[in-house]
């Protein structure tokens, strides 16, 4: 009899830790952590959890860069918290960029499929690596490095982007020096701009100083 229930025991264990590692819908009211958000109760999920429908909408494209980006993290899409993944939609217009950025917490892999793009990332050698775009094709942006994209055509362009994290992390390095209350002359020194040039750009993007 002991034997039996021990047995049956081990199986329910069994049963439940492997139902319990099988995923960790992000509760997004909860705070967030260093290894993602609490997981929801299991009643609570549902299959909504899931699916995402947001990347089929096309972005706001009317702003200063022409381009919208429309993100499938783990606030928008709780079905990836503790998966190590994200997505992305990007909306290129004519003329549109995705200024030079970073993703500190992850690798990037885009695909166009719509248009053609110019996609471009600089190593830590200083080595540029660009190339024209066009649908079908995919580029790798490894973590951490400058990057960028921008419009190559007329028309507007589309790509859908995944991260090797699901809070990827962003700096725009436009907006790191002149969107805030840096000094004019310390940008300066370190850019090797005139000072007049600096300012118009913080008036441009909103820095003071």
């Amino acid at each position: 009899m002991m034997k039996t229930f021990s047995s049956v025991l081990l199986v329910s264990l069994l049963f439940s830790y492997c139902s319990a590692a099988d995923f960790c819908v992000g509760d997004i009211k909860s705070a967030l952590t260093p290894s993602g958000y609490p997981c929801k109760p299991a009643a609570k999920v549902s299959v909504d959890d899931f699916v995402f429908s947001g990347l089929g909408v096309a972005g706001n494209t009317t702003s200063i860069i022409n381009a919208a980006v429309t993100p499938a993290f783990v606030e928008q899409f709780p079905g990836l918290n503790g998966l190590g993944i994200s997505l992305a939609r990007l909306d290129l217009a004519p003329n549109g960029v995705i200024p030079m950025h970073t993703h500190p917490a992850a690798n990037e892999v885009l695909v166009v499929v719509q248009g053609s793009i110019v996609g471009g990332f600089v190593s830590s050698a200083s080595k540029v690596y660009l190339k024209t775009l066009k649908k079908g094709d995919t580029m790798i942006f490894p973590k951490g490095l400058l990057h960028f994209q921008i419009n190559a055509r007329g028309i507007n362009s589309i790509a859908l982007v995944s991260f090797s994290d699901p809070e990827p992390g962003l700096q725009l390095t436009d907006f790191a020096f002149f969107a805030n209350d840096l000094p004019t002359e310390l940008v300066a020194k370190t850019t090797f701009l005139d000072p007049k040039t600096i300012k118009a750009l913080k008036g441009v993007l909103g820095g003071t100083n």
